[in-house]
């Protein structure tokens, strides 16, 4: 009985076990089930998603500025044309009297002072009146009169006072010409000729005025290492006035080109030059390819026609609107 009843135990055992095995194979045992592979793909754009115009034309180089905000902003228009472009030298100097026209007026006689007529500032013409004055020698009293017709500018006499035969009493000068003395750097001196085309900067606002230097001096100064050089310049409406500084461009060659715009018109975006163009309300900025240059213009080889309008002055402010405009699209 024993016997039978181990051989029914075992059975019941080795059952369980089997169970027990055929529960777990799906994890570590036997073949595993079929797998299927899957690829997982991107998601399109949808409609409503649009991609963006990035080829720096259209819109994107695009400011809209009415002519009030133009106005207000201090932007200078201007037309691109034909100009002469210079290679110059820029000189600073002073303006002087004509030395040529001009007349010191000394005593003949010592004495005392006893009558004025002119003052500084006054015009005279030749032969008339300046002053009196008692000889100490006769006690008589003499006139002093205007060598030449001009204006005084200087007088060296007060009423009452000696004056004597050693010093000016007046100054008289024919300012309708004046000398306009200019320092140039012994490096420049070889490029300066006598004959030599200036563009004078008299700095009121006024055109330049043309002249050509009659005189380079022969020596130099140890102190500036520089030597002089003048043109005599008609003073026309008394528009120079001697004793104040000026500057000159002197004119070493002149190259005339096609088109043209002020220097300031030029500004550089992602490293290419840049003109503003202005049509109707807005500025179009227009890449453009440099040529030859001086002091106030740039020659535009390519990216302008003739006759195009365009910022000039302040065009800083168009490039800096543009740069707002950049900035919003990108958020």
């Amino acid at each position: 009985m024993m016997k039978p009843l181990m051989m029914i135990c075992g059975a019941a055992a080795m059952f369980a076990l089997g169970a027990a095995v055929s529960a777990y194979a799906p994890i570590g045992f036997g073949h595993p089930p079929h797998q299927e592979s899957k690829v997982t793909k991107g998601h399109a754009h949808g409609e409503g998603e649009k991609g963006h115009d990035h080829d720096g034309h259209g819109e994107d180089g695009v400011v809209e500025m009415n002519d009030a905000k133009v106005a207000a902003s201090g932007i200078e228009i201007r037309t691109a044309k034909a100009e002469t472009l210079h290679d110059s030298l820029v000189l600073n100097g002073i303006l002087q009297p004509n030395q040529e026209t001009l007349v010191q007026v000394t005593p003949r006689f010592p004495g005392v002072v006893r009558e004025i007529k002119k003052r500084i500032g006054d015009t005279v013409d030749k032969g008339e009146l300046l002053a009196r004055i008692e000889s100490n020698q006769s006690l008589s009293v003499y006139e002093m009169r205007a060598p030449i017709s001009g204006t005084v500018i200087d007088r060296q006499i007060s009423l009452g006072e000696y004056a004597s035969e050693q010093k000016p009493a007046f100054i008289v000068a024919d300012v309708s010409t004046v000398w306009v003395d200019l320092s140039v750097y012994r490096s420049d001196l070889p490029r300066v000729r006598i004959g030599d085309q200036i563009l004078i900067d008299v700095a009121d606002d006024g055109a330049p005025i043309e002249a050509r230097l009659s005189y380079i001096s022969p020596v130099g100064s140890s102190d500036t290492q520089s030597a002089l050089a003048r043109a005599v310049v008609p003073n026309d409406g008394l528009r120079l006035r001697t004793g104040l500084f000026v500057s000159a461009r002197l004119i070493l060659s002149a190259k005339p080109v096609p088109v043209a715009v002020r220097a300031s018109a030029i500004q550089t975006i992602e490293n290419r030059s840049v003109v503003f163009i202005r049509i109707g309300d807005t500025f179009e900025s227009r890449h453009v390819e440099l040529g030859a240059r001086d002091g106030d213009h740039v020659e535009i080889v390519a990216g302008l026609d003739d006759g195009d309008r365009y910022a000039a002055g302040n065009s800083f402010v168009v490039k800096a609107e543009l740069g707002k405009g950049s900035a919003s699209h990108e958020h």
